[in-house]
């Protein structure tokens, strides 16, 4: 099914651009193209990386208190399932409430932090994905390309893949 999409999006990349491909061959004209591998950036910019490990130093505390929480939750459950069938009535259902409240914590506070660290990393990948926009069109205009491609690239000459310039663009 990915597959399928990849190349679906790709046939329609390529479809909006044979045209402009057939006009400036007609013309005799060469079409420049450039290549960009965008998860690259996110991943391996010095920003990326300074952004990773300020997330990580922000999260590690709610992390350990889940982490914490999920142990304590577990030692609770063995301890409920070890004497279930010695407890009297009420504190079998006392017991078992208790374990069901712990685990609805437990998870309420995992989906928020879930949630937290996804919004979180957005922000981060949005402000790397703005410098790299004003980089790649300041590096276009600089190596004279006419079209700069992200997305829907199956297959790239490695001389048309200008992510590591743009890496070090972005790194200085």
């Amino acid at each position: 099914m990915a597959r399928w999409l990849l190349a679906a999006g790709a046939l329609a990349l390529s479809g909006a651009l044979l045209p402009g491909l057939a006009q400036a061959q007609a013309q005799g004209a060469t079409l420049t193209v450039g290549y960009v591998a965008i998860d690259r950036l996110f991943i391996e910019t010095r920003a990326a990386k300074a952004a990773d490990a300020a997330i990580k130093a922000e999260f590690a505390g709610r992390a350990r208190a889940n982490q914490e929480l999920f142990a304590r939750l577990r030692k609770l459950t063995a301890q409920y399932l070890d004497d279930e069938q010695v407890l009297d009535e009420p504190e079998r259902t006392r017991r078992r409430r208790e374990v069901r409240d712990l685990e609805e914590e437990a998870e309420r506070k995992e989906i928020a932090y879930r949630d937290e660290l996804f919004h979180r990393s957005n922000v981060e990948r949005e402000r790397i994905a703005e410098r790299a926009r004003m980089a790649i069109a300041q590096l276009a205009r600089q190596d004279r390309l006419d079209v700069v491609l992200f997305r829907g690239v199956l297959w790239a000459r490695p001389g048309v893949d200008i992510t590591d310039k743009l890496i070090r663009q972005l790194d200085q």
